[in-house]
Parts: C-alpha cells; sequence; structure tokens
C-alpha cells in the first residue's frame, strides 16, 4: 500500500463569503498541489472540500497521514459521524447536520476507499510547512473564485 502524506486547509474572507480549499499530497517521492474556490461559502464547507478533494486524487488505496488543521472535520469524522447517521443526520440537540452534503461525500470516501488514513491535527498559522503551503493554496483558491 503507498505511503501519502496529505496536507488541507480552507479559507474563507467573510464567512460567509469567498472561499477557497487547498491540498498539498507528498508521496513516492513527488509533490502535488490542488486548490479551488467558490463564493459564497463558509470556511467549514471549504475545509470539508479540502479534505474530499484529496481523497478523491487518490487513484488506489492508500496508507494515509492526513494532516489538518480543523477541529471541526477533525472531530466530526473521528467522534461526531456515527452518531449523525445514527438519528438520521441530526446533531444531539436534534437540528439538521451542517454541511450534510459534504459529509456524506467524505463518509463515502473514507468508508468506501479502501485507505487506511491516520487522522493528524496540527496548529494552524504555526510555521508547519506542509499546514502553511495548504492555506497558502487555500488562498489561491479564493483568488481564484474572485476572478484574480
Amino acid at each position: 500500500m503507498n505511503e501519502v502524506e496529505i496536507y488541507t486547509d480552507g479559507a474563507c474572507k467573510g464567512n460567509p463569503g469567498p472561499g477557497g480549499w487547498g491540498v498539498l499530497l507528498k508521496g513516492g517521492g513527488t509533490e502535488k498541489e490542488l486548490f479551488g474556490g467558490e463564493l459564497g461559502t463558509t470556511n467549514n464547507r471549504m475545509e470539508l472540500l479540502a479534505v474530499i478533494r484529496a481523497l478523491e486524487a487518490l487513484k488506489r488505496p492508500c496508507q494515509v497521514a492526513l494532516y489538518l488543521d480543523s477541529q471541526y472535520v477533525l472531530k466530526g469524522i473521528t467522534e461526531w459521524l456515527p452518531g449523525w447517521k445514527a438519528k438520521g443526520w441530526r446533531t444531539a440537540a436534534k437540528q439538521p447536520v451542517k454541511n450534510v452534503d459534504l459529509w456524506q461525500v467524505l463518509d463515502a470516501l473514507v468508508s468506501q476507499g479502501g485507505h487506511k488514513i491516520d487522522w493528524r491535527w496540527v496548529r494552524g498559522h504555526t510555521g508547519d510547512a506542509g499546514n502553511e503551503r495548504a492555506d497558502a493554496l487555500a488562498n489561491l483558491g479564493v483568488d481564484q473564485a474572485l476572478g484574480r
């Protein structure tokens, strides 16, 4: 199984506002960068989309070390997801899960992709080279969404 390091980040100028997502994939001695953006989105949606786009980019099952600075995505995927699904995509407070469309896509990618994912939280903006690059890519996604 190929080993891959993935760094993801999302950015939003205003929340909601124009946003971007960025991904740095490292494996087999090569690096690949991905980014994109959209108008009228939120930071949490961009954080989720970064992870989704990263996992979609993998062509075969991999051993993944996935670094992210989003507690929302980390806790969602590692803690909250089973409860949300058991409650019909409702929170403990019986409210609809926000960003359910993206959570369902991420859930399918994780459960059906055949990857072994080690979810690793990193504090954002503290000099971690991979996280800083993913952040820069996410900001390029914002620029792209704004047509710059």
